[in-house]
């Protein structure tokens, strides 16, 4: 990819036995597995965020990501290490994954709870993200500005992105289940907007989407009770490093690799087509979060959008307007051409039968199974056993996962190998900052340094060393070298 990219995964997670008194209580645990012993990485021992981000609520790790406790909903969260390459990018996100549970099994807890790479709780009414962050062009897009064209990219994208779901949740005026878990996160009412209730909505048998009928704006600051397609991130580390993040809030938790591809592959592609000022610019949609719900919604797949100037148009073909503005890219690298290549290849299918589409899209390979499942038992689809089953095609224990079962079974296709993704457990990407991250967190669990606070952009260990890497797209090896050198020589 010519940017940066990474993925921020909130996990949901499952007490599977009754003496475990909550999912918080799990979430804390497992955190503190990880860094106990210091194995996987280093807790934070200062405050990165008096409301979000506590000290010792999580920390680096020796990959160069980070793990944490998202105090906003008492989540798990994985942030995967900056990356430039696709392949990259979806091994660390799955190393993530493997993470929890190895972290499980050290605790012999695999029967005991689970987490799954999901987006939504059925009967709680809650939702929890799945992030993309991006790195712009200051000089093209100054502080994020000229994004308008990524809009309707964005919401029609869940045609091949979605992670699927049984049933759906409707947005009501009686906030009183959200006003009693506002109580026990201060992070939220500090920084609230408007509360709003949540109820199962059984209109809708089966969607696209996970977090379509909970996004409220095209924009917002705020992340819980504002959800939006696009967060503004301006953090002091990107305004020192002069690359702009754009932070992608609509987006799901897929299981499919072949998915996540074309998720993050697509979406950088055209921002390179933003960039070049060679993206549509008649796609304007009339009402991007309507269309949202509309398309995540239509059990026909004609999934129609209005725009602006009072045309209609189907998802695929304008999904097509944009595949065709990035053909520009062909022959720039195998990955390129092989991501505009796997685009097509998707829309074609998603025109001719969607069906066909079960080994490559996450909507797809569940809605299959669980169309097949429901007919064979005579269930409904607002019956409890289908709403188990669609939550345990996100279980990440590949001995427990439905999407799992699929993949040993060769039913899906896949982008990455085991390999890589056991390389992305231990080490961090070679060709960005987290290279430097990575080494300097591996090597100061072995040196007697207590007083130290890393960040995404730099590391400072007592009053006098530091080490600045502003530069995202720089792996600082050689400056990796000598600070080293100055620890140890101490």
């Amino acid at each position: 990819m010519r940017r940066i990219a990474g993925i921020e995964t909130e996990f949901g997670c499952l007490a599977r036995e009754p003496t475990l008194s909550s999912s918080e209580e799990i979430v804390e645990r497992v955190k503190d597995q990880a860094f106990r012993s210091g194995r996987w990485g280093l807790i934070d021992r200062h405050a990165r965020d008096a409301f979000f981000e506590p000290a010792e609520a999580g920390g680096f790790l020796i990959n160069g990501g980070r793990l944490y406790i998202d105090v906003v909903g008492g989540h798990l969260e994985y942030a995967s290490p900056e990356c430039r390459s696709l392949r990259d990018l979806i091994a660390y996100d799955k190393a993530g994954q493997r993470l929890l549970v190895q972290l499980l099994r050290e605790m012999e807890w695999t029967e005991r709870a689970s987490f799954h790479n999901n987006n939504v709780d059925h009967y709680g009414g809650h939702t929890f993200g799945c992030h993309e962050n991006y790195s712009l062009d200051p000089h093209t897009h100054p502080y994020g500005r000229d994004l308008a064209p990524l809009v309707p990219f964005l919401v029609t994208r869940q045609i091949f992105a979605g992670a699927g779901r049984v049933g759906g949740h409707r947005l009501t005026s009686d906030p009183r289940r959200m006003v009693r878990d506002l109580s026990r996160h201060r992070a939220d009412y500090a920084f609230l907007d408007q509360i709003y209730g949540v109820e199962p909505d059984s209109s809708v048998a089966f969607q696209l989407s996970q977090r379509a009928d909970h996004i409220l704006y095209v924009a917002s600051g705020r992340v819980r009770f504002s959800r939006a397609l696009i967060n503004p991130k301006w953090d002091s580390f990107q305004d020192a490093s002069h690359a702009p993040r754009l932070h992608v809030l609509f987006g799901e938790s897929n299981m499919s690799e072949y998915a996540a591809f074309l998720k993050v592959g697509t979406t950088a592609l055209v921002l390179d087509a933003i960039e070049e000022h060679a993206v549509p610019r008649d796609l304007e949609l009339a009402h991007p979060i309507r269309t949202l719900r509309e398309i995540s919604r239509d059990s026909t797949r004609l999934w129609l959008a209005r725009l602006e100037d009072g045309r209609t148009i189907r998802a695929v073909d304008l999904q097509r307007r944009y595949l065709e503005s990035t053909q520009r890219f062909r022959g720039r690298d195998e990955e390129t051409d092989h991501l505009l290549q796997a685009w097509e290849d998707v829309l074609n299918g998603l025109e001719d039968d969607p069906l066909k589409l079960a080994d490559r899209l996450d909507w797809v390979a569940k809605y299959r199974l669980l169309k097949l499942y429901r007919e064979s038992e005579g269930l409904h689809w607002d019956d409890p056993a289908l709403h188990s089953l669609d939550l345990e095609y996100h279980n990440i224990n590949p001995d427990q996962s439905l999407y799992y079962a699929l993949e040993q079974t060769g039913e899906v296709q896949r982008v990455i190998d085991e390999e890589a993704i056991d390389a992305a457990l231990y080490e961090g990407p070679s060709d960005t900052r987290a290279h430097a991250r990575a080494r300097v967190v591996q090597a100061l669990k072995s040196l007697p340094v207590k007083d130290y606070l890393i960040e995404w952009d730099g590391i400072t260990v007592g009053a006098k060393r530091a080490l600045v890497f502003d530069d995202p797209f720089k792996s600082y090896q050689s400056q990796v070298r000598r600070f080293l050198q100055q620890l140890q020589g101490n």
